[in-house]
């Protein structure tokens, strides 16, 4: 399962909840039947719903859930994680990415030192951060081309240009 965001709160009184997507193309869910929701981002047991209707509503995302007919049901959605089957999403165009593609990749500098793998991601506003991980040590780095030189997810490596004592 892919996790694509997660429900922060209820919208009206008529079922509607309030999405915060983890990912740049949101509109794309829409095309989706069916969503699963979890009580954690790490699984669980996942339960299928069909989806009724997802839009942009301002700066927010707010979808309608089936079975989900009032606001006593959409509170009851406040904070499950939304995600979906692997196969289910669409596909990825060249330099795009699931952010579930990049955990643990190994991330390389340019010297061919090993910095460690990639642990999660952040997402900042401005961009999206890698959080690499070696041992005790931590390294936030930037998702960005000046940084991130190439993304080979089959070879489970990311180079960037990144010091070790960065």
């Amino acid at each position: 399962m892919v996790v694509l965001g997660r429900i922060v709160a209820p919208y009206g009184v008529r079922g509607w909840v309030k999405v915060h997507p983890l990912g740049d193309d949101p509109e794309a869910w829409s095309e989706m039947p069916q969503w699963w929701l979890g009580a954690d981002a790490d699984g669980g047991s996942w339960q299928p719903y069909s989806l009724e209707a997802f839009r942009r509503h301002g700066a927010s995302w707010i979808a309608k859930l089936a079975g989900v007919d009032d606001r006593n049901g959409a509170e009851a959605m406040d904070g499950r994680y939304v995600a979906a089957p692997r196969e289910a999403l669409p596909a990825t165009d060249g330099e795009e990415y699931y952010w579930t593609d990049l955990i643990g990749l190994a991330v390389r500098n340019e010297q061919g030192e090993s910095l460690g793998t990639v642990d999660s991601l952040l997402e900042t506003g401005a961009h999206q951060v890698l959080v690499v991980k070696e041992g005790e040590t931590k390294r936030l780095l930037p998702f960005v081309s000046q940084v991130v030189k190439d993304v080979d997810v089959g070879a489970g490596v990311v180079r960037v240009d990144w010091g070790m004592d960065w």
